[in-house]
C-alpha cells in the first residue's frame, strides 16, 4: 500500500501526526508542542491526536516521564502500530484503573517504586527532580506455567525504562533453589522485612569504592598489610 504523507490533508489528525513523527522528527529525537502545532495549523486537538498514539504502542515522553525535558518538549522514542494501515491503531477497550485499584496496588507495594525503591515526593539521588509514583501493568510468568498481568508501583523514571518488561517467577524460584542454607536464610530475612539490610562488609566496600584513587591506595595498603 502507499504510505500517506504527513501533509496529506485527506487523512485524519492521528495519521498525519504519526507520519510527521516518523518523517520529520525521527525516533529518538525531541520536538516541542509549538513545532507540532505550527506543522498542523488549523487542525483541532492535534495534541490529543498525538496522545492517542500512546494507546497503540507509540512511546512519546513528556517532562513527567523524563525530568531532563522541559514542559514544552517531548521525545519520540519508538513507533507503535502503523495507524495509517487499515485496521491498525483502533482504540483499545477501556482499561483504565479505578482509584481503588490504584490505592490497593500502592498500599501492597508499601508506597515505594518497586524498581528503584524511591518513595513519592522523594528526591532522586542525582537531585534532578522528585519522584512521582504511578501504577504499571507487568506480565508475570507464574510458577504453574501460566502468565497473567499484574499491577506494580513504579516511579516516573523507572516506568519509562521498564516498558515491556516481563517478570518470571519460575526462573526466580529456580535461582533461589541454588542458594546454600546461609544465603537462603539471609534472603528470607530480607523478604520477610521487605527490605534489604546491608552487612558491615558491604557498607565498608561501598564506602571504599567512593574514595579517590590515592585514598583507595592508602586503605588498600593498610588492609593488605593487616592481612599478612
Amino acid at each position: 500500500m502507499n504510505v500517506p504523507s504527513w501533509q496529506d490533508t485527506t487523512c485524519g489528525g492521528k495519521i498525519r501526526v504519526a507520519r510527521w513523527l516518523v518523517e520529520v522528527v525521527g525516533e529518538g529525537s525531541l520536538f516541542t508542542k509549538t513545532e507540532m502545532r505550527e506543522a498542523f495549523p488549523g487542525v483541532a486537538q492535534i495534541d490529543r491526536r498525538m496522545r492517542d498514539l500512546r494507546d497503540v504502542g507509540w512511546v512519546i515522553l513528556t517532562s513527567r516521564d523524563d525530568p531532563s525535558l522541559n514542559s514544552n518538549e517531548h521525545r519520540f522514542v519508538k513507533q507503535g502500530e502503523p495507524v495509517w494501515v487499515p485496521g491498525k491503531g483502533k482504540a483499545k477497550p477501556n482499561t483504565s484503573l479505578t482509584a481503588t485499584q490504584r490505592s490497593d496496588a500502592m498500599k501492597a507495594d508499601g508506597y515505594l517504586c518497586r524498581s528503584c525503591g524511591v518513595g513519592a515526593g522523594e528526591p532522586y539521588s542525582d537531585e534532578r527532580g522528585t519522584a512521582q509514583l504511578d501504577i504499571a501493568r507487568r506480565q508475570v510468568k507464574l510458577a504453574d506455567g501460566g502468565t497473567e498481568t499484574q499491577l506494580v508501583t513504579v516511579c516516573n523514571r523507572c516506568r519509562v525504562g521498564s516498558r515491556g518488561e516481563e517478570a518470571d517467577v519460575t526462573d526466580l524460584l529456580k535461582s533461589v533453589d541454588t542458594l546454600g542454607p546461609v544465603e537462603r536464610k539471609v534472603l528470607a530475612q530480607w523478604v520477610e522485612a521487605d527490605q534489604r539490610t546491608y552487612s558491615i562488609l558491604e557498607r565498608l566496600w561501598g564506602t571504599y569504592r567512593t574514595l579517590p584513587a590515592q585514598a583507595r591506595e592508602s586503605v588498600k595498603q593498610a588492609i593488605l598489610g593487616d592481612s599478612h
